[in-house]
């Protein structure tokens, strides 16, 4: 089988969950011994890298994806939807591309608003494959915590709505993404569940154990769906008690946005890549806070659980597929009191219970969502 994978941008060149996700999902279709020709972009001001460059990166070999096309992701001036027109323009250069070569594809599996304009054109262009797709969190159907938000949402959803009804399969996260989808009126028999998964080499392979200090982690960009903001609060309304607990930050976050507090640690790290390092700080903590408004299946949670990490997260996307009071507590929703309390919960605990969540979380991925195990999901639905 020959698929086109019609990407929204590839780790390491973009960088995000939805771009670690068409990575790893590329490269599993490969394993698995599929012919596979990779669109990707980058953005102004990236070199474009090499087909050798990123087989090299993501195969250790030359030899990986057929072909790779890697465009620039279009710019213009900043206005009401130009993210949306933007990636309409990118939609249409992959669609100049592909619709040379669409005759020798089986399947175009596109993320996001990537396959668009082939939408638009197949019936006039003939275009004969299966066109799969996949929006990652379907925030703007998700609740929006400002009204710029909330204003985006509304300018995305019928764009969004009118390509899910186009497609002729739909592939969902599993959870509440799929009501999503079947609230746009994709039928069953269209949507395919596959969740997301993670490396078998994230798994952490040591003995857990916990400190006397409760070492709590975040780990994301700054946006405000992702509850940054509220976690704050919750931190500096945290009650004194001989508090002996540690804050740990991952991600771009502004200084203006860093808070400090002299009754408790607080550690910003600033973006951290290169994944070697951040195992390390995933192995010195202990909980990932992770309250965001929004998501689709987090690739953090999924790191976070391989390395052994217990997790406080918000019941949104397909979030409950990872996390129970087996390994966590699940917020029902981003609420600074509702953080504040779970915090609260935490460090009242037994050492002992918090341990057995950390233990509980890498077997949930050992049996659950390791890419070897999901991929064999992912083949069957494809050969269906």
């Amino acid at each position: 089988m020959k698929i086109a994978l019609i990407s929204d941008g590839i780790y390491p060149y973009v960088i995000g969950g939805m771009q670690k996700h068409s990575s790893s999902i590329g490269v599993e279709l490969v394993k698995l011994g599929y012919s596979v020709d990779l669109y990707h972009f980058v953005l102004n001001g990236n070199s474009i890298p090499t087909s050798d460059e990123v087989n090299r990166f993501h195969f250790n070999s030359i030899e990986g994806f057929n072909k790779i096309y890697c465009l620039y992701f279009p710019t213009s001036i900043r206005f009401p939807g130009h993210y949306l027109w933007n990636s309409y323009r990118y939609s249409k250069s992959v669609f100049e591309i592909i619709k040379k070569n669409n005759s020798s594809y089986d399947l175009i599996y596109s993320k996001g608003f990537s396959s668009w304009r082939l939408l638009q054109k197949r019936k006039e262009m003939r275009i004969k494959p299966k066109i799969g797709v996949k929006f990652h969190g379907y925030e703007m159907y998700q609740y929006a915590p400002s009204l710029k938000i909330k204003f985006q949402h509304i300018m995305l959803r019928q764009f969004v709505k009118k390509i899910n009804q186009k497609a002729d399969y739909v592939f969902s996260y599993g959870g509440k993404i799929t009501n999503i989808i079947k609230d746009l009126g994709v039928p069953n028999n269209k949507i395919i569940e596959i969740p997301s998964a993670i490396n078998k080499s994230w798994l952490y392979k040591k003995k857990l154990n916990i400190s006397n200090s409760i070492k709590f982690l975040f780990v994301g960009r700054f946006e405000r769906r992702k509850g940054i903001e509220e976690i704050n609060k919750a931190i500096l309304n945290l009650p004194i008690n001989n508090l002996d607990i540690e804050f740990h930050f991952v991600g771009s976050i502004p200084a203006k946005n860093q808070i400090k507090s002299n009754d408790f640690k607080i550690i910003y790290y600033g973006e951290i890549i290169d994944e070697e390092s951040k195992k390390k700080i995933y192995d010195k903590c202990d909980i990932l806070m992770c309250p965001s408004y929004s998501e689709g299946m987090p690739n953090v949670i999924l790191e976070a659980m391989s390395r052994g990490l217990a997790i406080m997260a918000t019941d949104v996307g397909a979030v409950r597929l990872l996390v129970s009071e087996d390994n966590g507590i699940l917020l029902n929703n981003c609420n600074e009191i509702l953080i504040r309390k779970a915090i609260s919960k935490i460090i009242l605990m037994d050492k002992k219970l918090i341990l057995k969540m950390k233990e509980n979380s890498i077997q949930i991925i050992k049996e659950n969502f390791l890419w070897q195990n999901i991929t064999f999901k992912l083949l069957s639905s494809l050969n269906k």
